[in-house]
């Protein structure tokens, strides 16, 4: 091969090498062009959908805010427990508040026996009936949530009235039993007289959701 042939073979290749390259960097380019606007087109959609859903957010505030209440403090039977409220004198707040702290406004029946949405037990439901001169009690009516709000506001009256008008009392009482409250002070009873680290959370968690029932269901309740 002559030395002329050599360098023309060398340029040649030497010109198939650059215009490989230039290629290569013309396909990196597009490539880093098209994925930059792929990540630009994500950015762009994600920022849509986080303004659409604070515009969806912020349109249906009150209905969100209700749909989270419900779901957080449940309310039912609101029609049964003004009722209540008014024919027993029992606040309709405290009612709610009693119902929440038993059963979360569900059916259920305790480890203890005690049932429906104020776990009544039947020992304490033969207690009620005898109190308001009834006699047609069984424990199956427990699970009707009219008869259960009805025996259970019945008994918060009574305990009520028991120890003086003093809620905390009768609360206390509604989780401990009246022997306990009485041995506790009875009328004079206060949250840091009770004794059981179970009923004063009990106490102190009826009074906190008693507070929150008040302030968001006030039409339902009545209170206005």
């Amino acid at each position: 091969m002559s030395l002329g042939t050599s360098v023309r073979s060398v340029r040649s290749r030497s010109k198939s090498s650059s215009a490989r390259s230039k290629k290569r960097r013309k396909t990196r380019t597009r490539t880093r062009k098209r994925s930059g606007g792929r990540r630009r087109m994500k950015v762009i959609g994600g920022t849509l959908i986080v303004v659409a859903l604070g515009g969806f957010l912020l349109a249906n505030s009150d209905r969100f805010q209700r749909t989270l209440e419900e779901v957080t403090l449940p309310l039912q039977h609101e029609d049964i427990i003004r009722q209540q409220a008014s024919e027993k004198d029992v606040p309709a707040d405290l009612i709610a508040a009693v119902i929440y702290n038993e059963s979360r406004f569900r059916d259920q029946t305790s480890h203890a026996g005690a049932r429906g949405l104020m776990q009544i037990t039947p020992a304490t439901a033969k207690v009620i009936e005898g109190l308001s001169g009834g006699q047609t009690f069984k424990f199956d009516d427990l699970s009707n949530p009219d008869i259960n709000i009805r025996y259970g506001t019945f008994y918060l009256h009574y305990l009520i009235e028991k120890f003086g008008d003093n809620e905390i009392a009768a609360l206390a009482a509604y989780n401990a039993g009246e022997t306990n409250v009485s041995a506790w002070g009875g009328s004079s009873l206060s949250l840091d007289d009770i004794p059981f680290p179970e009923t004063r959370d009990y106490v102190e968690n009826v009074l906190e959701k008693r507070d929150e029932y008040a302030r968001h269901y006030r039409h339902e309740l009545g209170l206005d």
